[in-house]
């Protein structure tokens, strides 16, 4: 295994990111604000250097604002009570240069921390979408699509918003406050003492303030997800919400949690917004004392003009970096609240799988067996209850039962999408839990009901069965699945660019693609779950040549309830509640008498079962 060095960003996140083991099953939620912050600034570690840089510059553009009000107060003293405009002129050139560093210093850094926290950013953003590729279905079971995207696109957003943009603007405000303090108290102690009898202030309210706007952001951000979510399902399922009419319904949804997002904002800008108000009001007391006791001291002598209006140029500096940290504070609070659902997901345990060392396996036979399954997606409902089945390389079983018998789930345990509760599941007798997921799975071919297809060309499609595939070999698999005659009269043939789930082609269409795509994979187990049963009879007769040649010399397993589909399977496994009750080919279950007899003589006449 590759060593990472200390100054790898991969091996410091990671060590921040994952803080010891969790529970299986159990998210690590981080309510701590900071710790948030602490896992957040990981991310900036590995460009220390730069930021370093950046500190330097922020230094001298904080230097410069101190320099700056200190020349007016020399400019008063010395060259204006004297009258003398050549030693004005000069420090004016002084302040005037001051100035233009300070503009331009804050130009160059800022510029350098944009840079850096778009890294930063794209890091966060690439270990989210990497981890969430290594989740088990179980989890976004239980996570709507468009929450997932909230997460990835809003949480993102107001982390973006509060590094690139207030990150420079809190180093040099909290340097500005040591800067100021540390000069006022050098000039006067008595006029320093008056104007830092605002800070305490601040602090007691902004912690008072802090309670009440993490909540709120917190709740902010998490009714954002579901606001997504409902338009998510509301957009991909436009063709049932026009069909059933139920454009006024799904419009009303949506304002009842446009209408959650509206309040949770209101509740967290209101308390954020309190801010503002009062570094005002501090501004304008900081004034109102400094005249007054500056005044009574000039009158006894005590200090020059100069000094009050530097005393007060530096308060006036002092309630502006105040003000900064009261406008970033709402960003701030949406950045940590959108970080704790970030590393909410990056908490959450990946799906179980062996070690990447783990001995690549060789091409199977085929040989399934199910020893003693149980499973529950719920626990305490168990799905599938102590299933014993044995099915030999390239034979084909057929799974028939009533809906939610447990078909579908069989074949979900032979792809590890799920885990056993108890028992194993082996290929050509090796437990499959001692498989690399990716080993396992690059021995199986799937065929769904709802075939999935992606935004790319027809040829980009296929080759999603084997990426390194010629073109020729894509083209050939496509002939093999039926599917070429088709595929040439559209615009631009196999270049031709799908829709989103191409809903351009027809049912059939799509599922001919997903055969070719099988075919493409040479798996040497095949899954068809429910593959014909959307499809009229002429399409199903096609699909169904196209599978007899794909299913040749493979271990196949067929879930369907169209008898067309099952007839010929050399085994047909009849389950009902998780259990096998029936097993063998089509005329001996039909002399039995049994469950399956009662199945063929139902009203349908043996078409669904």
């Amino acid at each position: 295994m590759t060593q990472q060095t200390p100054s790898d960003p991969g091996d410091y996140r990671a060590r921040m990111i994952r803080r010891g083991p969790a529970a299986p099953g159990k998210i690590e939620k981080a309510h701590d604000p900071r710790q948030a912050l602490i896992r957040l600034a990981s991310y900036l570690v590995p460009y220390k250097t730069v930021l370093a840089i950046v500190l330097v510059f922020v230094i001298i553009s904080t230097a410069g604002g101190l320099v700056g009000p200190y020349l007016l107060g020399q400019a008063i003293d010395r060259y204006i009570a004297t009258k003398n405009p050549s030693g004005l002129a000069v420090i004016a050139g002084w302040m005037l240069a001051v100035f233009l560093t300070g503009n331009l210093v804050d130009a160059i850094s800022g510029r350098m921390m944009a840079a850096v926290s778009q890294k930063a950013l794209k890091n966060v953003r690439r270990d989210l979408f990497d981890h969430l590729q290594t989740l088990p279905l179980r989890f976004f079971d239980n996570h709507p699509a468009g929450e997932l995207m909230s997460r990835l696109t809003n949480d993102i957003d107001a982390i973006n918003t509060a590094v690139s943009q207030n990150v420079v603007a809190l180093l040099a405000s909290v340097l500005s406050l040591g800067g100021i303090l540390a000069a006022m108290f050098v000039l006067n102690f008595w006029l320093a003492l008056a104007s830092v009898i605002v800070v305490p202030i601040m602090f007691w309210f902004t912690s008072f303030v802090a309670r009440y706007t993490r909540k709120g952001f917190r709740e902010l951000q998490k009714n954002l997800g579901q606001l997504n979510s409902v338009m998510e399902e509301a957009i991909s399922g436009q063709r049932v919400v026009k069909a059933f009419r139920r454009d006024a319904s799904v419009t009303e949804n949506f304002r009842k949690y446009n209408q959650q997002v509206y309040r949770s904002a209101v509740y967290a800008n209101s308390y954020a917004l309190l801010l503002m108000p009062l570094t005002n009001q501090l501004g304008n007391l900081f004034v109102i004392a400094i005249a007054g006791l500056g005044g009574w001291l000039a009158l006894q002598n005590l200090v020059t003009v100069g000094t009050i209006v530097t005393f007060i140029s530096y308060g006036r500096s002092f309630i502006n970096p105040l003000r900064q940290l009261a406008n970033m504070y709402n960003s701030i609070q949406a950045a940590l609240a959108g970080a704790e659902r970030v590393f909410e997901i990056l908490d959450t345990p990946a799906e179980p799988d062996v070690t990447p060392s783990s001995a690549p396996q060789e091409k199977i036979a085929g040989q399934v067996q199910f020893e003693n399954v149980r499973f529950s997606y719920m626990e305490g409902t168990p799905v599938i209850k102590n299933m014993t089945l044995e099915v030999k390389p390239g034979e084909t079983v057929a799974l028939v039962g009533p809906t939610g018998a447990g078909k579908t789930t069989i074949v979900n345990l032979l792809t590890r999408f799920y885990e056993t509760d108890s028992g194993q599941v082996k290929i050509d007798g090796s437990d499959i839990s001692q498989m690399p997921k990716a080993n396992l799975r690059r021995q199986l071919g799937i065929v769904l009901q709802d075939t999935f297809l992606f935004s790319a060309s027809v040829m980009d499609n296929i080759r999603y069965g084997r990426l390194d595939a010629s073109d020729e070999q894509v083209i050939q698999a496509a002939k093999m699945a039926d599917a070429d005659y088709f595929i040439r009269q559209l615009p631009q043939g196999y270049q031709t660019m799908l829709s989103e789930r191409a809903s351009t082609l027809s049912q059939g269409q799509r599922q001919l693609l997903a055969i070719a795509r099988a075919i493409l994979a040479d798996p040497a187990i095949l899954i068809l779950d429910e593959a014909t049963s959307s499809v009229d009879t002429r399409t199903e007769a096609r699909i169904q040549k196209a599978l007899l040649r794909l299913m040749q010399g493979r271990t196949s397993f067929v879930i369907a309830h169209r008898l067309s589909t099952i007839r010929d399977a050399d085994n047909v496994v009849v389950i009902r509640d998780g259990e096998i009750i029936e097993q063998g080919n089509h005329q001996l279950l039909l002399n039995r008498g049994g469950f399956y007899h009662h199945l063929y003589m139902s009203p349908f006449k043996g078409e669904e079962i």
